[in-house]
């Protein structure tokens, strides 16, 4: 199913189920396939699941414009407009999580019961001035020059340290490898290539400090491409009503690789 946003941009979103309203929103370069595991976990367990491609990803329209969070945030607010979630639930990984804090902070005030960032990129992923532990900015531009450049060969790459599998005795799961490339390269390259600085250079912090609903932060302490010293353990000191869980070991794409007890984690939060 599709929506048309303000400036034309076709939104995809699946929407199963009834109940109470649970949205998931993806990480960069993925789509909404990314949440398999949860969306059938919590459609069986009798909530109403939702998840969008953001634009430029997976089945949306591929514009030139406009890939940018403000944008992004906005185009959860005209999707949740559309569908009238109430009382929802968003679940946000990686880039989505950053997504999610600030579509609530912005637009969600009487929709939104509960938030939760899984592996985010918030409060703020860039090394700066007032961010000194951040990643350095060469390290994007690297991305970015490789995205550009060498995408395919890149993002087969990319998936070794997403999901740890370039740890001394990891499990190798080709299938889950396969599956984040088919979905990086189903969206187009130049909403991943804007899409970096999108992740990497927003800051969130007065997200994350203006929103009163509980929020829960869940991150791997092996998180290798989000690192949690820098965004998990951070984010949950500047919320009103945080909770953190760290995981030793857990990479950053544990939705998928660490799904059971990510979803477990998930669900006691949202029926507390």
């Amino acid at each position: 199913m599709k929506i048309t946003a303000k400036d034309g941009t076709e939104i995809y979103y699946k929407d199963w189920g009834t109940g109470q309203p649970i949205m998931f929103h993806h990480g960069w370069p993925l789509s909404s396939d990314d949440w398999d595991a949860q969306l059938m976990f919590f459609l069986q367990k009798g909530y109403r699941v939702i998840a969008h491609d953001r634009r430029g990803h997976g089945r949306s329209s591929q514009g030139s414009a406009n890939h940018n969070m403000e944008t992004y945030a906005a185009d959860v607010a005209e999707l949740t407009e559309f569908l009238d979630l109430k009382d929802a639930i968003h679940v946000g990984h990686s880039t989505g999580g950053g997504e999610v804090i600030h579509y609530v902070n912005k637009y969600g005030k009487g929709r939104v019961a509960k938030a939760v960032l899984v592996s985010a990129v918030t409060p703020l992923m860039v090394k700066t001035e007032n961010n000194p532990d951040g990643v350095p900015m060469e390290v994007f531009d690297e991305i970015r020059l490789n995205t550009a450049t060498n995408r395919a060969q890149y993002f087969e790459d990319f998936t070794m340290p997403f999901y740890g599998f370039n740890r001394e005795g990891a499990k190798i799961s080709q299938g889950i490898r396969d599956n984040w490339w088919r979905q990086g390269m189903m969206g187009g390259i130049n909403a991943h290539y804007y899409g970096i600085a999108a992740f990497s250079e927003f800051d969130f912090s007065e997200d994350l400090k203006n929103v009163d609903i509980p929020v829960l932060v869940l991150h791997g302490e092996d998180d290798q491409i989000v690192p949690f010293e820098i965004s998990g353990k951070k984010a949950v000191t500047l919320l009103k009503n945080g909770k953190l869980i760290s995981y030793p070991g857990f990479p950053h794409g544990m939705p998928a690789t660490e799904a059971a007890t990510i979803n477990a984690d998930i669900l006691s939060f949202i029926q507390s």
